[in-house]
């Protein structure tokens, strides 16, 4: 057992939560220690499966959480479940911090690390979360764990939430990481992986002053403005909330002050999120399978054409200038407007008859803001096989989409440079110009009149497996 002086130190252990305000694990390790030591691991479980633009912003937010911690963040590379405990014994430590971690993957590790501390007879302290209201949280009258948004969202707002913790990096008295006798080495913060994509400044500050643009002018506006992409409409909160430079908390307390139906939506937007991570939380193997496992009769596309069809839709070269549109914007900014990822993914299960799988992947590997929880069930909801999914019989016709979201043709003509010199609306048929697709743009790859009548088929399979 540590000593009685071991047990005055402690260690704050971030992984989704870099920032210094709205800090609950601060204020535990305060109670609870004299001095704290502020510690990031590399984990190449995570790591090894992020894309580049995941990196480099977490990287850069790493950077700005040791700024604002004086240089005293110490980041180390290795398992958790050995790094950790054996920090802990190097600093003395009696108690490691965390905010709690209800991910598959992230359950699994704090389990390893709490019993390698407790071995040791040092404890894993977990406070607060991510979330607004933790998953497992929100439950039925009868206790078990909704399937269905809609009474989710009622019963997790009249649950609510507590105020942001007053916190900063003052908060905690915290130990210099070169005082640390022993353990694993630190290692420096990498540098940026080059990527294509023009990404968002990271860290809390940035963060904040996103934020704070927002509630000044888009918010006021977010019900119609959040599904128009060829306008600034939305927050641009998701990278920041994938790393918790700020929590949903904060944002939720901002927006009580609004009293606006636009700040309630703004607000629905959220629940989404907790309650995909519930849902989640429930069903880890969601996250690779159906949801619904009826669709596992639904018959996909497979072999060299179904490749073939993929790179198409990677490349943003469908011939569908509004799909189009939304790959190359992934592509450009590591991000994608949220009314586009419903279209491209419609597009990909139900016109290309792809596995969903498929597209949440190379979102996952691409996207700057790539949460597993939001973007794995965001899939399943537009093909039908998730919890309160889209009905499979929904099928988004991309031209009426395109026509009626942007309805001008700017955001097709941001993203798409052939397409440049056509003006208005008749950018999202460049088949019917009276010269054709203009030169180095491709003709639609499929009738999407045929492929929605195929896809409505091929859900017959589905409606068997259901009987």
């Amino acid at each position: 057992m540590p000593d009685r002086a071991a047990k005055s130190r402690s260690i704050v252990w971030f992984r989704r939560d870099l920032r210094v305000a709205d800090q609950p694990t601060f204020l535990a390790a305060a109670d609870a220690s004299d001095s704290s030591l502020a510690l990031f691991v590399l984990d190449p479980a995570l790591t090894g499966p992020s894309g580049g633009a995941r990196l480099s912003f977490l990287y850069g937010c790493l950077r700005a959480l040791d700024a604002d911690l004086n240089g005293r963040l110490l980041v180390v590379r290795g398992d958790p479940a050995d790094v950790v405990p054996r920090i802990a014994e190097a600093v003395g430590a009696g108690s490691v911090h965390v905010a709690a971690d209800f991910g598959p993957y992230g359950a699994r590790r704090d389990e390893a690390v709490e019993k390698a501390l407790a071995d040791a007879g040092r404890e894993l302290v977990r406070t607060g979360s991510p979330y607004a209201v933790a998953p497992g949280r929100v439950r039925k009258n009868d206790g078990e764990p909704f399937k269905v948004f809609t009474p989710f969202r009622r019963v997790w707002a009249d649950h609510g939430w507590r105020a942001p913790a007053d916190t900063s990096a003052s908060t905690v008295t915290w130990i210099d990481p070169t005082e640390k006798d022993g353990g694993p080495r630190a290692v420096a913060i990498p540098d940026d992986v080059t990527v294509e994509a023009e990404l968002p400044e990271p860290g809390e500050k940035a963060a904040l002053a996103a934020w704070k643009d927002f509630l000044d002018g888009a918010v006021d506006d977010y019900g119609t403005g959040r599904d128009r992409p060829d306008r600034p409409g939305t927050s641009h909160m998701s990278p920041y909330l994938k790393y918790g430079c700020v929590h949903p908390r904060t944002l939720l307390a901002d927006l009580a002050r609004k009293r606006s139906a636009d700040a309630d939506t703004y607000r629905t937007e959220i629940a989404w999120r907790e309650f995909y991570a519930d849902i989640l939380n429930q069903r880890p193997d969601s996250a690779r399978k159906n949801y619904d496992r009826a669709f596992d009769a639904l018959p996909l596309a497979s072999g060299r054409s179904a490749e073939v069809a993929f790179e198409a839709w990677k490349e943003g070269r469908t011939g569908y200038p509004i799909v189009d549109a939304g790959m190359r914007q992934l592509r450009a900014e590591a991000w994608m407007h949220n009314r586009l990822r419903m279209i491209v993914a419609s597009f990909l299960v139900k016109d290309l008859h792809l596995p969903w799988w498929w597209g949440a992947r190379h979102f996952m590997q691409l996207l700057v803001d790539g949460d597993l929880a939001s973007n794995q069930h965001g899939w399943q909801w537009t093909a039908g096989s998730g919890t309160d999914a889209s009905p499979y019989f929904r099928v988004f016709n991309p031209v009426t989409q395109g026509e009626k979201f942007d309805p001008n043709g700017d955001y097709v003509r941001r993203y798409v440079p052939e397409l440049r010199g056509i003006e208005g609306k008749a950018v999202h048929q460049p088949w019917k110009l009276p010269d054709g697709v203009p030169e180095g743009y491709p003709e639609p790859m499929v009738d999407h009149k045929a492929e929605r009548q195929e896809a409505l088929a091929r859900y017959e399979r589905v409606k068997d497996a259901r009987r």
